[in-house]
């Protein structure tokens, strides 16, 4: 049937003549798939089966949600929005359909090392172990950085994270990747946490890796001042500041790498700032049981009221 609607009528030649539904069935035929004229006759006047009507709404669907999330959904997070949304689908059913259209999700590249350590500089303990799964927020802070280039030239974005729900707390895009980038990502995350009413950091872990912008005099006595515990990887190692690679991993994959190429710092701040709200409100992490992780931190506080409103 979709072979013969999409060749009938179709023009061949330089006479400019026609392909009909009777001269593809003949040829169909003599090719060993045998098939007669009012066989797709009958099948072009029968009405859609329920089957077919009902895939037609999943395809909008399912190109709007595909849409929706940068394009980077597979079928399993296609299907879990999906069923969020009150609209019921088996998965299987998301996986042909999505394999109909062509749509398909992301998949991570390379990862590129851009720390830079201070021989000279002092040093603190690495006091997470690899252990980025703490009970609570703002009990763990991730932070790293990564580039992007521009026809203007490289921009540097860096990013704290909370470990709890991989929220995205602070970031900050510069042409420099020096301490100030790093500096103005955690002044962001603790105005962040500050304006929800939570001020008291004391107890805080914030792990880096040995990047000369984390170790200098300037971070630390920021850390220091807002009560926050350094803490601080090998060099290049980047098992011992996994949280945030996979973070910076999504980033790039999710975003960088897909709707370049990138003109200047103004429009990666722009599009990163759209990035992080989708990151933190709408996508579907599977260590978060599968909700984004705004709705997991206000799942715990719900949980523990007495620390939300200590906060």
């Amino acid at each position: 049937m979709r072979f013969i609607d999409e060749h009938k009528d179709h023009r061949v030649g330089a006479g400019g003549l026609r392909w009909g539904v009777e001269s593809i069935c003949a040829v169909l035929s003599e090719h060993g798939t045998s098939i007669a004229p009012s066989t797709y006759y009958d099948a072009a006047r029968r009405a859609p089966s329920k089957r077919a009507l009902r895939d037609a709404d999943l395809r909008a669907d399912i190109v709007r949600v595909h849409q929706a999330n940068y394009g980077v959904y597979g079928p399993r997070k296609v299907w879990l929005q999906l069923n969020r949304e009150g609209i019921p689908v088996a998965r299987c059913t998301v996986e042909r359909l999505m394999n109909d259209l062509a749509l398909a999700g992301a998949r991570r590249g390379k990862r590129f090392i851009t720390t830079v350590a201070d021989p000279a500089a002092a040093r603190p303990a690495d006091l997470v172990g690899r252990h980025f799964a703490p009970t609570a927020p703002n009990r763990l802070w991730v932070a790293d950085y990564t580039y992007v280039s521009t026809w203007s030239g490289m921009v540097y974005v860096a990013f704290v994270i909370d470990a709890y729900a991989r929220r995205i707390l602070g970031w900050r895009a510069s042409t420099s990747m020096r301490t100030a980038l790093v500096l103005d990502a955690i002044e962001q995350a603790i105005w962040t946490r500050a304006r929800e009413g939570i001020s008291e950091l004391a107890g805080l872990v914030h792990h880096n890796d040995a990047g000369s912008q984390y170790t200098s005099i300037a971070f630390t006595e920021r850390l220091a001042a807002a009560g926050i515990d350094p803490s601080v990887g090998t060099v290049g190692d980047a098992y011992d500041n996994g949280l945030a690679e996979t973070v910076i991993g999504l980033f790039k994959t999710e975003l960088i790498r897909r709707r370049g190429p990138w003109r200047t710092v103004e429009q990666v701040e722009a599009a990163t700032m759209n990035y992080v709200d989708w990151f933190n409100h709408h996508r579907l992490f599977e260590t978060n049981g599968d909700i984004p992780p705004i709705e997991l931190e206000s799942a715990y506080y719900r949980q523990h009221p007495d620390l939300a409103e200590a906060g």
